[in-house]
């Protein structure tokens, strides 16, 4: 949806329905893990707890602005409007997903809708979303790009270094800083005493002359608005900027199924797993963005309970329909494993 038919009460049904439709297709990846043991091998990074982050960023975007995320990366291209049959063939490594399956889960790409791609190397999205900004100013096209990236990868120095030079050259790119709270299996508040350079993270916005704004990502009104302002900055020649959105991750770092035994459920949460703190995930369960959107729109806006539940069943058969194509879809011919690789 473009950013100027992104207004009212139809913008607000629009955002309750992407977030859905997230939502749902996050879950229907994780109980494939288990209904279908082996079906997705490899890594598989959900983002359960970002949709309201995800969605009112995306608001904001004209249609032929570039996203450029990171690893965790099945949201985006739902609410571009990729299908997802494709993105879900692709999840499950098939012929039918968007890159012929060879790539998987972290690596799902939808050039016609300015998708380029997405990568498992952390940070890398930010040099290459800094690379098509560029491309954007000196061919005078008009675009922006959203560069979305996690709290970990704010520490590499492929961040430094492609900040500094979207200042200077004052491109037209946001960046969207993911803070879900958890770098992999280390808390933030692990890493704020230690190692970097405190709460809020867009602070470091300032190192590069630049505005930062820390926004809740559980709220995507609030996500839209601090997103739309750097987007209007970027389109008027003025810059980059920085935008964190602090939300929780809901699921487990990841998965990985490589080789018998297979699991028989997805990894518990870290908070949980790792330092055995169930009182802070269940506190972040209570600010589930599905949650409280949904509240508000039967609250605020008069939405009524059959056209909620409505909305969440036509996502649940739209996923559903996506896996069932997924499983039918055959496996890419081993033999042309080296036709999408150059050197």
């Amino acid at each position: 949806m473009p950013k100027k038919e992104c207004v009212g009460n139809e913008c607000l049904i629009w955002m309750f329905t992407q977030m859905v439709r997230i939502r749902e297709f996050e879950e229907a990846v994780k109980r494939a893990f288990i209904e279908h043991p082996g079906v997705i091998r490899g890594h598989t990074h959900l983002g359960d707890g970002a949709e309201a982050s995800i969605v009112g960023a995306l608001s904001t975007r004209n249609s032929t602005d570039v996203v450029m995320p990171s690893y965790r990366c099945h949201g985006y291209p739902i609410v571009l409007g990729t299908p997802m049959r494709n993105i879900m063939a692709e999840v499950f490594g098939r012929k039918d997903g968007l890159c012929k399956g060879f790539g998987g889960s972290m690596h799902l790409a939808d050039p016609a809708r300015y998708f380029p791609g997405t990568s498992g190397i952390i940070g890398q999205s930010i040099a290459h979303a800094t690379g098509a900004a560029l491309s954007a100013q000196v061919k005078k096209t008009g675009q922006i790009v959203y560069c979305f990236f996690g709290d970990g990868a704010s520490k590499q120095g492929a961040f430094f270094e492609s900040v500094n030079m979207a200042a200077v050259w004052k491109l037209p790119i946001v960046y969207v800083l993911e803070n879900n709270q958890y770098q992999a299996y280390t808390h933030v508040g692990l890493e704020d005493a230690n190692c970097i350079a405190g709460d809020p993270l867009s602070k470091k916005a300032e190192a590069f002359s630049i505005p930062g704004v820390t926004v809740d990502g559980t709220d995507p009104v609030k996500v839209s608005e601090a997103v739309g302002k750097a987007a209007e900055r970027a389109r008027a020649g003025e810059g980059p900027s920085l935008v964190e959105s602090k939300f929780y991750r809901l699921s487990a770092h990841g998965n990985v199924i490589t080789v018998p035994p297979l699991p028989t459920q997805f990894p518990e949460h870290e908070a949980i797993a790792v330092y055995g703190n169930k009182a802070e995930f269940q506190e972040w369960q209570k600010k589930d963005p599905i949650v409280q959107f949904r509240s508000r729109l039967v609250r605020e806006v008069g939405l009524a309970e059959d056209d909620v539940k409505g909305i969440e069943q036509v996502a649940r058969a739209e996923v559903a329909d996506a896996v069932q194509f997924a499983l039918a879809s055959p496996y890419p011919d081993p033999q042309q494993a080296g036709n999408y690789v150059y050197a």
